[in-house]
């Protein structure tokens, strides 16, 4: 039996798309746990444990039980599909440390904002700085064990969201879980790339 030209050639290999994902949101929201639930690679973490001296600064309410602290950034990768790979870059929550934000936002394609209900106020400075510069965004509610569920619309109200962001509730050790959250985010930058390039109408 001869064999035809094709039978024997394998698929060519499909170069996947690379895109970066910032995830951000205050102390102890829950970086360093969503990358390290997802990544494929062991992550990089930039941790040191707190100290006396951190302590007038680093405000531990409600995360009493947190010993370290992210000092530039987290680092993992997932694939999504063969052809898609996200590189997820997890900031550091502290204000002394929002000098990194610029470095780590060159190139971003979409950020994950993390939010804690029983701390929501945390998470203001990370929205003011994705919409300050147009990157989209979507809210992760991280349903921490012990803190109130409060539904969608109401954490929108209390961040005061406008209404094309995704708010969605998530729990950060879930691989499933967080991996909806960022193809959300993907989904959500793609829309807004494709609504600025449409002409504007008269």
């Amino acid at each position: 039996m001869i064999l035809g030209r094709s039978a024997g050639r394998r698929k060519p290999p499909v170069e996947p798309v690379t895109l970066k994902i910032l995830v951000a949101g205050g102390f102890g929201v829950g970086k360093t746990t969503l990358v390290g639930a997802v990544s494929e690679i062991k992550p990089l973490r930039t941790e040191e444990r707190l100290t006396e001296a951190g302590r007038p600064v680093d405000d531990t309410r409600g995360v009493e039980g947190k010993n370290t602290t992210t000092v530039a950034m987290d680092f993992g990768r997932i694939t999504l599909r063969e052809d898609l790979v996200l590189y997820l870059f997890g900031t550091p929550g502290q204000d002394r440390f929002w000098f990194l934000w610029d470095e780590l936002a060159q190139g971003a394609l979409g950020a994950v904002v993390l939010a804690d209900t029983r701390r929501l106020e945390d998470c203001f400075a990370a929205i003011d700085y994705f919409e300050r510069r147009g990157i989209p965004f979507t809210v992760g509610v991280n349903c921490f064990e012990g803190a109130a569920r409060y539904p969608v619309e109401t954490v929108r109200q209390a961040l005061d969201l406008d209404d094309e962001v995704p708010v969605i509730l998530t729990d950060a050790r879930e691989r499933e879980s967080v991996k909806e959250v960022l193809i959300n985010v993907v989904e959500h930058a793609m829309t807004r790339a494709a609504q600025a390039r449409q002409p504007a109408t008269l």
